[in-house]
């Protein structure tokens, strides 16, 4: 499985990406529009532009602590500002010279990149593969207070859908799930997304 893409709901100055959250911090983060205490800025968040990769984390909501799914709009600005940041969070030698430059970077860099199976409808693995984006320190300063444009809570859209697919109406929710582009990269991040 070679072929990574990102795959998401963008225009031209925003990007969708998922959160899933406990009730206190997802209602802390709506009211505010933004993330604020109980949520901690001193640990990493990991944001997911793939709505189906995000639903096999939380298991449609239903996994404890990951109870309320989050819809988060960013600037692209930003969201491309943290890929040119990035770090793969595992090693790989057709990007980094050897095992210590990497180490380096990866303890010094703000963004960790990270690659896994994208999902289909039933949550199985497709033939490519989805980024998931760790964001410390500087980075995630940057997206609490700068980044963000809007906040929904779509749990009970999560839900609707998934209630379809427990019926068997696979049909019907497809039809519900959001449509997903290829984002268009800047040749300066590529390295991060071709790397086998």
């Amino acid at each position: 499985m070679k072929q990574r893409e990102i795959r998401a709901v963008f225009d031209e100055e925003t990007i969708t990406v998922y959160q899933a959250y406990r009730k206190e911090i997802a209602l802390s983060a709506i009211k505010a529009q933004t993330f604020v205490p109980p949520f901690k800025i001193e640990r990493m968040t990991w944001i997911k532009p793939s709505f189906l990769w995000m639903m096999y984390r939380s298991g449609w909501a239903q996994k404890e602590g990951q109870e309320h799914i989050l819809a988060i709009k960013l600037k692209r600005e930003g969201f491309e500002w943290a890929l040119k940041q990035a770090c793969l969070s595992t090693f790989n030698n057709s990007v980094y010279r050897n095992h210590s430059i990497w180490q380096e970077q990866l303890s010094k860099t703000p963004v960790r990149v990270q690659w896994d199976p994208e999902k289909n409808i039933r949550l199985e693995n497709l033939d490519f593969k989805s980024i998931q984006i760790g964001l410390k320190n500087e980075a995630i300063k940057k997206y609490v207070e700068d980044w963000i444009i809007q906040i929904d809570d779509i749990t009970d859209y999560v839900k609707s859908i998934h209630q379809f697919i427990i019926n068997n109406q696979i049909e019907k929710a497809s039809e519900m799930l959001p449509i997903e582009k290829i984002y268009p990269l800047p040749d300066s991040i590529k390295c991060i997304i071709n790397a086998d």
